[in-house]
Protein backbone atom coordinates (compact mmCIF):
# COMPACT_ATOMS: atom_id res chain seq x y z
CA UNK A 1 0.00 0.00 0.00
CA UNK A 2 1.20 3.33 -0.66
CA UNK A 3 2.43 5.41 2.27
CA UNK A 4 1.38 8.65 0.02
CA UNK A 5 -1.23 10.97 0.84
CA UNK A 6 -4.02 11.83 -1.49
CA UNK A 7 -3.89 14.65 -3.70
CA UNK A 8 -5.92 17.11 -1.40
CA UNK A 9 -6.43 20.00 0.61
CA UNK A 10 -7.13 20.64 4.37
CA UNK A 11 -7.62 22.88 7.13
CA UNK A 12 -5.72 22.76 10.26
CA UNK A 13 -7.91 23.51 13.49
CA UNK A 14 -7.59 22.24 16.67
CA UNK A 15 -10.40 21.06 18.90
CA UNK A 16 -9.68 23.68 21.24
CA UNK A 17 -10.28 25.85 18.52
CA UNK A 18 -13.99 24.76 17.46
CA UNK A 19 -16.64 27.38 18.89
CA UNK A 20 -19.02 26.28 21.85
CA UNK A 21 -20.84 27.79 24.26
CA UNK A 22 -18.94 26.27 26.88
CA UNK A 23 -15.30 27.93 26.46
CA UNK A 24 -13.74 25.31 24.75
CA UNK A 25 -14.33 23.23 21.47
CA UNK A 26 -15.92 20.08 21.94
CA UNK A 27 -16.78 16.85 19.91
CA UNK A 28 -20.28 17.86 19.85
CA UNK A 29 -22.77 19.41 17.43
CA UNK A 30 -20.33 22.49 16.22
CA UNK A 31 -17.26 19.93 15.06
CA UNK A 32 -20.05 18.51 12.93
CA UNK A 33 -21.01 21.41 11.54
CA UNK A 34 -17.38 22.03 10.71
CA UNK A 35 -16.87 19.00 9.35
CA UNK A 36 -20.03 19.53 7.22
CA UNK A 37 -18.37 22.78 6.09
CA UNK A 38 -14.97 21.08 4.98
CA UNK A 39 -17.11 19.20 2.90
CA UNK A 40 -18.67 22.16 1.41
CA UNK A 41 -14.88 23.56 0.90
CA UNK A 42 -14.18 20.35 -0.87
CA UNK A 43 -11.64 19.72 1.64
CA UNK A 44 -10.21 16.22 1.96
CA UNK A 45 -8.47 16.42 5.22
CA UNK A 46 -9.08 17.99 8.98
CA UNK A 47 -5.97 18.71 10.77
CA UNK A 48 -5.77 18.45 15.04
CA UNK A 49 -3.18 18.95 17.24
CA UNK A 50 -2.83 16.71 19.76
CA UNK A 51 -5.93 15.45 21.64
CA UNK A 52 -4.31 14.26 24.84
CA UNK A 53 -5.21 15.66 28.37
CA UNK A 54 -3.64 19.00 29.56
CA UNK A 55 -1.24 20.07 31.92
CA UNK A 56 0.58 22.86 33.39
CA UNK A 57 1.26 25.42 30.28
CA UNK A 58 -2.01 24.05 29.12
CA UNK A 59 0.49 22.27 25.66
CA UNK A 60 -1.09 19.39 23.80
CA UNK A 61 2.69 18.88 23.32
CA UNK A 62 2.59 18.01 27.30
CA UNK A 63 0.13 15.97 28.26
CA UNK A 64 -0.25 13.56 31.61
CA UNK A 65 -1.07 10.70 29.02
CA UNK A 66 0.33 9.23 25.23
CA UNK A 67 -2.94 7.25 25.07
CA UNK A 68 -5.97 9.31 27.02
CA UNK A 69 -8.30 12.06 25.45
CA UNK A 70 -8.65 15.46 26.26
CA UNK A 71 -11.44 15.68 29.13
CA UNK A 72 -12.29 19.08 28.56
CA UNK A 73 -13.28 18.04 24.71
CA UNK A 74 -16.19 16.20 26.34
CA UNK A 75 -19.41 17.93 25.07
CA UNK A 76 -21.51 19.07 27.57
CA UNK A 77 -24.86 18.91 25.65
CA UNK A 78 -24.56 15.66 24.90
CA UNK A 79 -24.17 14.54 28.40
CA UNK A 80 -27.63 16.70 28.93
CA UNK A 81 -28.70 14.57 26.62
CA UNK A 82 -28.07 11.52 27.92
CA UNK A 83 -29.44 12.35 31.51
CA UNK A 84 -26.04 12.99 33.23
CA UNK A 85 -26.44 16.71 33.64
CA UNK A 86 -29.34 19.20 33.90
CA UNK A 87 -29.39 22.11 31.93
CA UNK A 88 -29.34 24.59 34.11
CA UNK A 89 -26.28 22.79 36.01
CA UNK A 90 -24.55 23.73 32.75
CA UNK A 91 -25.90 27.05 31.86
CA UNK A 92 -25.44 28.61 35.36
CA UNK A 93 -21.60 29.05 34.39
CA UNK A 94 -19.59 31.83 33.05
CA UNK A 95 -17.37 29.53 30.95
CA UNK A 96 -15.50 32.49 29.70
CA UNK A 97 -15.56 36.63 29.11
CA UNK A 98 -14.23 36.48 26.00
CA UNK A 99 -15.04 34.50 22.80
CA UNK A 100 -11.77 34.30 21.24
CA UNK A 101 -9.87 32.86 23.18
CA UNK A 102 -10.01 29.83 25.71
CA UNK A 103 -9.60 30.61 29.33
CA UNK A 104 -7.97 27.74 31.11
CA UNK A 105 -8.71 28.63 34.36
CA UNK A 106 -12.24 28.82 34.58
CA UNK A 107 -12.22 25.66 32.49
CA UNK A 108 -10.57 23.77 35.32
CA UNK A 109 -12.05 25.23 38.26
CA UNK A 110 -16.30 24.00 36.72
CA UNK A 111 -15.42 21.46 34.08
CA UNK A 112 -14.24 19.14 36.61
CA UNK A 113 -17.15 19.31 39.31
CA UNK A 114 -19.50 18.98 36.07
CA UNK A 115 -17.49 15.63 34.90
CA UNK A 116 -18.06 13.91 38.11
CA UNK A 117 -21.44 14.57 39.06
CA UNK A 118 -22.27 12.92 35.44
CA UNK A 119 -20.21 10.17 36.95
CA UNK A 120 -22.32 10.08 39.95
CA UNK A 121 -25.12 10.10 38.15
CA UNK A 122 -24.18 7.51 35.44
CA UNK A 123 -23.21 5.35 38.35
CA UNK A 124 -26.64 4.79 39.43
CA UNK A 125 -27.44 3.52 35.99
CA UNK A 126 -26.60 0.40 34.59
CA UNK A 127 -22.64 -0.15 33.39
CA UNK A 128 -23.59 -0.28 29.09
CA UNK A 129 -22.27 -3.49 26.89
CA UNK A 130 -19.89 -0.45 25.43
CA UNK A 131 -18.09 0.42 28.72
CA UNK A 132 -17.23 -2.92 29.75
CA UNK A 133 -15.98 -3.55 26.04
CA UNK A 134 -13.84 -0.36 26.39
CA UNK A 135 -12.56 -1.51 29.49
CA UNK A 136 -10.88 -4.38 27.79
CA UNK A 137 -9.99 -3.41 24.84
CA UNK A 138 -7.73 -0.35 26.63
CA UNK A 139 -6.61 -2.33 29.62
CA UNK A 140 -3.27 -2.21 28.67
CA UNK A 141 -3.07 1.71 29.33
CA UNK A 142 -6.20 2.55 31.42
CA UNK A 143 -5.91 1.32 34.25
CA UNK A 144 -2.56 2.47 35.13
CA UNK A 145 -3.58 5.90 33.44
CA UNK A 146 -6.64 5.99 35.77
CA UNK A 147 -4.85 5.17 38.94
CA UNK A 148 -2.88 7.75 37.78
CA UNK A 149 -4.76 10.78 38.13
CA UNK A 150 -6.29 9.00 40.86
CA UNK A 151 -3.40 9.37 42.58
CA UNK A 152 -2.21 13.01 41.43
CA UNK A 153 -5.75 14.25 42.78
CA UNK A 154 -4.93 12.46 46.28
CA UNK A 155 -1.25 14.02 46.22
CA UNK A 156 -2.73 17.51 45.42
CA UNK A 157 -1.67 17.32 42.00
CA UNK A 158 1.96 17.08 42.83
CA UNK A 159 4.19 15.50 39.81
CA UNK A 160 4.24 12.13 40.73
CA UNK A 161 8.25 11.93 41.76
CA UNK A 162 6.81 13.92 44.63
CA UNK A 163 4.27 11.49 45.39
CA UNK A 164 5.15 8.61 48.67
CA UNK A 165 8.11 6.34 47.31
CA UNK A 166 6.08 3.72 47.42
CA UNK A 167 3.16 4.74 44.94
CA UNK A 168 6.26 6.61 43.71
CA UNK A 169 8.23 2.99 43.04
CA UNK A 170 4.86 1.49 42.26
CA UNK A 171 5.22 -1.33 44.89
CA UNK A 172 3.37 -4.01 44.72
CA UNK A 173 1.38 -3.46 47.89
CA UNK A 174 1.28 0.35 47.19
CA UNK A 175 -0.77 -0.53 43.93
CA UNK A 176 -2.75 -2.79 45.55
CA UNK A 177 -3.72 -0.47 48.70
CA UNK A 178 -4.27 3.09 46.64
CA UNK A 179 -6.40 1.09 43.78
CA UNK A 180 -8.67 0.00 46.76
CA UNK A 181 -8.51 3.27 48.34
CA UNK A 182 -9.12 5.26 45.62
CA UNK A 183 -11.37 2.97 43.47
CA UNK A 184 -14.01 5.59 43.29
CA UNK A 185 -11.93 8.51 41.51
CA UNK A 186 -10.24 5.97 39.28
CA UNK A 187 -13.84 4.67 37.87
CA UNK A 188 -14.50 8.44 37.43
CA UNK A 189 -11.24 8.69 35.29
CA UNK A 190 -12.40 5.37 33.24
CA UNK A 191 -15.64 7.13 32.73
CA UNK A 192 -14.19 10.29 31.24
CA UNK A 193 -11.91 8.07 28.95
CA UNK A 194 -15.17 6.25 28.07
CA UNK A 195 -17.02 9.42 26.76
CA UNK A 196 -13.97 10.55 25.12
CA UNK A 197 -13.43 7.81 22.93
CA UNK A 198 -17.40 7.26 22.27
CA UNK A 199 -17.95 10.72 20.92
CA UNK A 200 -14.56 10.95 19.51
CA UNK A 201 -15.49 7.37 17.31
CA UNK A 202 -18.69 8.88 16.29
CA UNK A 203 -17.43 12.32 15.40
CA UNK A 204 -14.69 10.47 13.39
CA UNK A 205 -16.80 8.08 11.20
CA UNK A 206 -19.09 10.91 10.74
CA UNK A 207 -16.03 12.81 9.03
CA UNK A 208 -14.59 9.51 7.60
CA UNK A 209 -17.97 9.20 5.57
CA UNK A 210 -18.23 12.93 4.34
CA UNK A 211 -15.04 11.94 2.37
CA UNK A 212 -12.48 14.00 4.80
CA UNK A 213 -9.88 11.98 6.90
CA UNK A 214 -8.51 13.45 9.96
CA UNK A 215 -4.58 14.14 10.33
CA UNK A 216 -3.49 13.49 13.98
CA UNK A 217 -0.77 14.69 15.67
CA UNK A 218 1.38 12.96 18.25
CA UNK A 219 4.61 14.92 20.17
CA UNK A 220 8.26 12.56 19.91
CA UNK A 221 8.01 13.31 23.28
CA UNK A 222 6.51 12.78 26.08
CA UNK A 223 6.10 14.71 29.31
CA UNK A 224 7.96 13.71 32.53
CA UNK A 225 4.38 14.25 34.75
CA UNK A 226 2.58 11.08 32.63
CA UNK A 227 1.47 8.05 33.51
CA UNK A 228 3.88 6.68 30.59
CA UNK A 229 7.05 7.74 32.86
CA UNK A 230 5.64 6.87 36.30
CA UNK A 231 4.80 3.23 34.55
CA UNK A 232 7.69 2.66 32.08
CA UNK A 233 11.05 4.50 33.83
CA UNK A 234 13.01 2.32 32.41
CA UNK A 235 12.51 3.15 28.55
CA UNK A 236 13.66 6.61 29.50
CA UNK A 237 16.73 8.03 30.50
CA UNK A 238 16.39 8.42 34.20
CA UNK A 239 18.99 8.16 37.05
CA UNK A 240 18.04 6.13 40.13
CA UNK A 241 15.93 8.44 41.71
CA UNK A 242 13.97 8.22 38.72
CA UNK A 243 14.88 11.77 37.44
CA UNK A 244 16.16 12.87 33.88
CA UNK A 245 19.78 12.64 32.89
CA UNK A 246 19.91 14.44 29.93
CA UNK A 247 15.75 16.19 28.96
CA UNK A 248 15.35 17.21 25.71
CA UNK A 249 15.08 20.18 23.23
CA UNK A 250 17.52 21.83 20.41
CA UNK A 251 21.15 23.65 20.57
CA UNK A 252 21.21 26.96 20.33
CA UNK A 253 20.17 29.22 17.37
CA UNK A 254 19.81 32.46 16.18
CA UNK A 255 16.23 32.58 17.33
CA UNK A 256 17.28 31.26 20.75
CA UNK A 257 20.90 31.75 22.17
CA UNK A 258 20.86 29.23 24.97
CA UNK A 259 18.44 26.43 22.74
CA UNK A 260 15.45 25.60 23.33
CA UNK A 261 15.63 23.31 26.54
CA UNK A 262 11.52 21.24 26.20
CA UNK A 263 12.27 19.74 29.53
CA UNK A 264 11.14 15.84 28.23
CA UNK A 265 12.86 12.91 29.35
CA UNK A 266 14.72 11.13 26.68
CA UNK A 267 14.20 7.68 25.51
CA UNK A 268 16.37 5.22 26.40
CA UNK A 269 16.24 3.58 22.51
CA UNK A 270 18.65 0.86 23.30
CA UNK A 271 16.00 -0.72 26.03
CA UNK A 272 12.93 0.02 24.01
CA UNK A 273 14.70 -1.91 21.14
CA UNK A 274 15.19 -4.98 23.48
CA UNK A 275 11.34 -5.63 22.55
CA UNK A 276 10.94 -4.54 19.55
CA UNK A 277 9.69 -0.83 20.17
CA UNK A 278 6.27 -2.70 21.98
CA UNK A 279 5.34 0.61 23.84
CA UNK A 280 5.83 2.72 20.52
CA UNK A 281 3.99 0.03 18.37
CA UNK A 282 1.09 0.25 21.15
CA UNK A 283 0.68 3.93 20.83
CA UNK A 284 1.24 3.69 16.73
CA UNK A 285 -1.45 1.17 17.02
CA UNK A 286 -4.06 3.49 19.34
CA UNK A 287 -2.85 6.27 17.28
CA UNK A 288 -3.89 4.80 13.82
CA UNK A 289 -7.53 4.05 15.51
CA UNK A 290 -7.83 7.91 16.29
CA UNK A 291 -6.46 9.40 13.34
CA UNK A 292 -6.28 8.69 9.37
CA UNK A 293 -3.40 10.05 9.24
CA UNK A 294 -0.43 10.07 12.06
CA UNK A 295 1.93 13.36 12.09
CA UNK A 296 4.92 13.01 14.01
CA UNK A 297 6.33 15.96 15.42
CA UNK A 298 9.79 16.50 15.59
CA UNK A 299 10.55 13.27 13.82
CA UNK A 300 14.02 13.83 13.22
CA UNK A 301 14.61 12.55 16.65
CA UNK A 302 14.29 9.38 15.81
CA UNK A 303 17.43 9.48 13.51
CA UNK A 304 19.05 12.19 15.40
CA UNK A 305 18.13 14.18 18.91
CA UNK A 306 20.13 16.95 21.32
CA UNK A 307 20.47 16.24 24.38
CA UNK A 308 20.75 18.69 27.56
CA UNK A 309 21.94 18.12 30.98
CA UNK A 310 18.75 18.65 33.04
CA UNK A 311 20.25 21.12 35.01
CA UNK A 312 22.21 22.95 32.26
CA UNK A 313 21.21 24.91 29.18
CA UNK A 314 20.96 24.09 25.31
CA UNK A 315 24.94 25.21 25.44
CA UNK A 316 26.02 22.55 27.42
CA UNK A 317 23.92 20.18 24.78
CA UNK A 318 25.20 17.35 22.17
CA UNK A 319 23.75 14.97 19.80
CA UNK A 320 22.97 12.05 20.32
CA UNK A 321 21.67 9.22 17.24
CA UNK A 322 18.12 7.52 17.77
CA UNK A 323 17.63 4.30 16.40
CA UNK A 324 16.03 5.08 12.23
CA UNK A 325 15.29 2.50 10.59
CA UNK A 326 14.95 -0.22 12.92
CA UNK A 327 12.32 2.04 14.79
CA UNK A 328 10.02 2.39 11.26
CA UNK A 329 10.37 -0.74 10.47
CA UNK A 330 8.23 -1.98 13.78
CA UNK A 331 5.87 0.79 13.26
CA UNK A 332 4.97 -0.21 10.33
CA UNK A 333 3.67 -3.38 10.87
CA UNK A 334 1.07 -1.40 13.38
CA UNK A 335 -0.09 0.93 11.21
CA UNK A 336 -2.80 -0.77 9.15
CA UNK A 337 -4.36 1.73 6.76
CA UNK A 338 -3.06 4.67 8.65
CA UNK A 339 -0.72 6.95 6.85
CA UNK A 340 2.53 9.15 8.47
CA UNK A 341 3.36 12.51 8.05
CA UNK A 342 7.21 13.00 9.08
CA UNK A 343 7.53 16.83 10.65
CA UNK A 344 11.04 16.83 9.48
CA UNK A 345 11.20 20.84 10.04
CA UNK A 346 14.90 22.05 10.68
CA UNK A 347 18.40 21.38 10.22
CA UNK A 348 18.72 19.44 7.09
CA UNK A 349 20.11 16.25 8.18
CA UNK A 350 20.42 13.87 5.69
CA UNK A 351 19.77 11.00 7.59
CA UNK A 352 16.32 11.85 7.91
CA UNK A 353 16.04 12.50 4.17
CA UNK A 354 17.73 9.03 3.46
CA UNK A 355 14.76 7.76 6.06
CA UNK A 356 11.63 9.40 4.59
CA UNK A 357 12.87 8.15 0.90
CA UNK A 358 13.55 4.65 2.01
CA UNK A 359 9.95 4.74 3.85
CA UNK A 360 7.91 6.94 1.37
CA UNK A 361 6.90 8.79 4.24
CA UNK A 362 6.35 12.66 2.99
CA UNK A 363 7.24 15.24 4.92
CA UNK A 364 6.72 18.87 5.36
CA UNK A 365 7.60 22.09 3.65
CA UNK A 366 6.65 25.75 5.15
CA UNK A 367 6.20 28.81 2.88
CA UNK A 368 6.41 30.91 5.47
CA UNK A 369 10.13 29.79 5.26
CA UNK A 370 11.10 30.85 1.70
CA UNK A 371 11.22 33.85 1.05
CA UNK A 372 14.67 34.92 1.90
CA UNK A 373 15.51 36.11 -1.23
CA UNK A 374 17.56 32.95 -2.61
CA UNK A 375 15.91 31.20 -5.86
CA UNK A 376 17.03 27.62 -4.23
CA UNK A 377 15.62 27.95 -0.86
CA UNK A 378 14.13 23.99 -0.70
CA UNK A 379 10.50 25.56 0.64
CA UNK A 380 9.55 27.68 -2.56
CA UNK A 381 7.23 25.74 -4.27
CA UNK A 382 8.80 25.56 -7.47
CA UNK A 383 11.77 23.49 -5.64
CA UNK A 384 8.95 21.26 -3.54
CA UNK A 385 8.71 17.81 -4.59
CA UNK A 386 5.58 15.92 -4.70
CA UNK A 387 5.53 13.68 -1.55
CA UNK A 388 5.07 16.31 1.15
CA UNK A 389 2.37 18.00 3.06
CA UNK A 390 2.65 22.01 2.31
CA UNK A 391 1.82 24.68 5.11
CA UNK A 392 1.87 28.06 5.55
CA UNK A 393 2.91 28.09 8.76
CA UNK A 394 2.02 25.86 11.20
CA UNK A 395 0.68 25.86 14.45
CA UNK A 396 4.27 27.29 15.90
CA UNK A 397 4.59 30.06 13.47
CA UNK A 398 3.35 33.70 12.58
CA UNK A 399 -0.07 33.64 10.93
CA UNK A 400 0.67 34.44 7.44
CA UNK A 401 -0.48 38.48 7.90
CA UNK A 402 1.84 38.50 11.55
CA UNK A 403 4.54 37.22 9.01
CA UNK A 404 3.59 40.16 6.63
CA UNK A 405 3.49 43.31 9.16
CA UNK A 406 7.08 42.21 10.36
CA UNK A 407 8.73 41.75 6.67
CA UNK A 408 10.76 45.07 5.24
CA UNK A 409 9.95 46.66 2.28
CA UNK A 410 12.27 44.77 0.19
CA UNK A 411 11.20 41.32 1.51
CA UNK A 412 7.63 42.53 1.29
CA UNK A 413 8.33 43.24 -2.74
CA UNK A 414 9.59 39.99 -3.05
CA UNK A 415 6.80 37.58 -1.63
CA UNK A 416 4.58 39.75 -3.63
CA UNK A 417 6.33 39.25 -6.67
CA UNK A 418 6.49 35.33 -6.12
CA UNK A 419 2.69 34.94 -5.45
CA UNK A 420 1.65 37.67 -7.98
CA UNK A 421 -0.07 39.87 -5.08
CA UNK A 422 -1.10 43.26 -4.18
CA UNK A 423 -1.11 44.60 -0.44
CA UNK A 424 -5.34 43.64 -0.21
CA UNK A 425 -4.45 39.74 -1.79
CA UNK A 426 -1.58 38.84 -0.68
CA UNK A 427 -2.69 36.61 1.72
CA UNK A 428 -4.91 34.81 -0.62
CA UNK A 429 -2.76 34.64 -3.02
CA UNK A 430 0.08 32.73 -1.22
CA UNK A 431 -2.94 30.39 -0.13
CA UNK A 432 -3.31 29.39 -3.95
CA UNK A 433 0.09 29.32 -4.23
CA UNK A 434 0.03 26.23 -1.70
CA UNK A 435 -2.49 24.87 -3.72
CA UNK A 436 -1.06 25.09 -6.99
CA UNK A 437 2.02 23.41 -5.87
CA UNK A 438 3.13 19.97 -6.66
CA UNK A 439 2.90 19.15 -2.84
CA UNK A 440 0.08 16.15 -2.83
CA UNK A 441 -1.55 17.76 0.29
CA UNK A 442 -1.93 21.31 1.16
CA UNK A 443 -2.64 22.27 4.87
CA UNK A 444 -3.93 25.86 5.73
CA UNK A 445 -4.59 27.12 9.39
CA UNK A 446 -7.97 28.40 9.94
CA UNK A 447 -6.41 31.62 11.31
CA UNK A 448 -4.51 32.56 7.51
CA UNK A 449 -8.29 31.21 5.84
CA UNK A 450 -9.46 34.16 8.34
CA UNK A 451 -6.41 36.35 7.13
CA UNK A 452 -5.85 36.68 10.92
CA UNK A 453 -3.02 38.53 12.64
CA UNK A 454 -0.34 37.24 15.12
CA UNK A 455 -3.36 38.45 18.08
CA UNK A 456 -4.69 34.39 16.89
CA UNK A 457 -1.38 32.92 16.66
CA UNK A 458 -1.66 29.27 18.41
CA UNK A 459 2.05 29.07 20.02
CA UNK A 460 4.88 30.95 20.52
CA UNK A 461 7.48 28.18 21.40
CA UNK A 462 9.88 28.76 24.59
CA UNK A 463 6.89 31.32 26.50
CA UNK A 464 4.23 30.85 28.61
CA UNK A 465 0.71 32.53 29.33
CA UNK A 466 -0.73 32.92 26.43
CA UNK A 467 -0.20 30.47 24.12
CA UNK A 468 -2.86 27.27 22.53
CA UNK A 469 -6.02 30.09 23.53
CA UNK A 470 -7.37 31.12 19.95
CA UNK A 471 -11.09 29.88 19.02
CA UNK A 472 -12.94 30.29 15.87
CA UNK A 473 -16.10 32.43 15.97
CA UNK A 474 -19.16 31.16 15.21
CA UNK A 475 -20.26 32.73 11.69
CA UNK A 476 -16.27 33.00 10.84
CA UNK A 477 -15.63 30.82 8.59
CA UNK A 478 -18.67 31.69 6.27
CA UNK A 479 -20.16 30.94 2.82
CA UNK A 480 -17.51 33.43 0.94
CA UNK A 481 -14.60 32.00 2.41
CA UNK A 482 -15.76 28.54 1.62
CA UNK A 483 -16.49 28.91 -2.03
CA UNK A 484 -13.06 30.56 -2.23
CA UNK A 485 -11.34 27.17 -0.78
CA UNK A 486 -13.66 25.28 -3.02
CA UNK A 487 -12.65 27.48 -6.04
CA UNK A 488 -8.97 26.70 -5.39
CA UNK A 489 -9.64 22.84 -5.01
CA UNK A 490 -11.29 23.14 -8.81
CA UNK A 491 -8.66 25.08 -10.24
CA UNK A 492 -5.44 22.79 -8.23
CA UNK A 493 -7.30 19.77 -9.05
CA UNK A 494 -6.98 18.41 -5.56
Amino acid sequence: MSKRLDRGAGILLPISSLPSPYGIGTLGKTAYKFVDKLGKAGQKYWQVLPVGPTSYGDSPYQSFSAFAGNPYFIDLDNLIKDGLLKQEEVSSIIWFTTEQYVEYDLLYRYRFPLLKKAYERWCEKKSPTGYKKFLRENEFWLKDYALFMACKEFFGQAEWLKWEKDIRDREKKALEKYTKKLSNEIGFWKFVQYRFYKEWSKLKKYTNEKGIQIIGDIPIYVALDSADVWVNPSLFQLDEDKRPIDVAGCPPDEFAEDGQKWGNPLYNWNEMEKDGFGWWKKRIEASAKLYDVIRIDHFIGITRYFCIPADKTGKEGHFAYGPGGTFTKAINTVLGDAKIIAEDLGVDYPAVEELLKREGYPGMKVLLFAFDGSSDNKYLPHNAESNYVMYLGTHDNDTVKGYLDKLDKKQLVYVKDYVSATDKNIVRQMIKTAYLSVADTVVIQMQDVLEKDNSARMNLPSTLGTNWKWRLAKNEFDTEKIEFLNKLVKLSGR
